[in-house]
């Protein structure tokens, strides 16, 4: 009965040995399924190419629309002081030329009537100065439109990922127990 014993024993703990040499292999997924991002390397120059056929339009392609009523109301409103500037310079203009041609005299005319030879220079040259001015803004919304559609285009290729961050931190020290503040750079492979 004891052989019996010791050989079902020595039986039964071999058999389970042999058992456990078996390799389980464990396959653990990311729970987070990364897409691979396509890079369009001509995604710039078209934003920009947009923009300058039609400014706004590389905002948009770039969804991005909140800008386009900022280019659209800097254009309106360039445009219109240099229409309103040109208009003046002209006014001021036509009745200095009218009063060299001896057609107006001083005093004739209901708005600039009042002003002198001088004056009228001097408000010709100002309105004229102005207007010249927004020309120039108007001209600096519309390639300011132009960069801004290429550089955000450019920017949305840019990797923003945790595997690449700066953060600030506060941490507090050990041995004095007070807070300081620094930067973490982390980079993960």
């Amino acid at each position: 009965m004891k052989k019996l014993f010791l050989i079902s024993f020595f039986g039964l703990l071999f058999s389970n040995t042999s058992i456990a040499q078996e390799e389980i292999s464990v396959v653990v997924k990311d729970s987070v399924i990364s897409k691979p991002t396509q890079i369009n390397p001509l995604s710039p120059a078209k934003a920009a190419f947009y923009s300058a056929v039609l400014p706004g339009l590389g905002q948009a392609y770039n969804k991005k629309y909140w800008k386009i009523p900022l280019v659209y109301g800097g254009l309106a409103s360039s445009l219109y002081f240099y229409g309103w500037n040109n208009k003046k310079y002209h006014e001021f203009r036509d009745e200095y030329k009218a009063r060299l041609d001896g057609t107006s005299k001083q005093g004739d005319h209901p708005i600039y009537g009042s002003l002198s030879n001088d004056g009228l220079l001097r408000g010709q040259k100002y309105h004229q100065r102005n207007r010249d001015l927004s020309a120039l803004i108007t001209a600096g919304i519309y390639i300011l439109n132009i960069i801004d559609a290429n550089v955000d285009a450019h920017l949305l290729q840019f990797n923003v990922n945790d595997n690449l961050s700066i953060k600030p931190e506060l941490y507090q020290n050990e041995i004095d127990y007070q807070y300081k503040t620094g930067i973490k750079l982390t980079y993960n492979f």
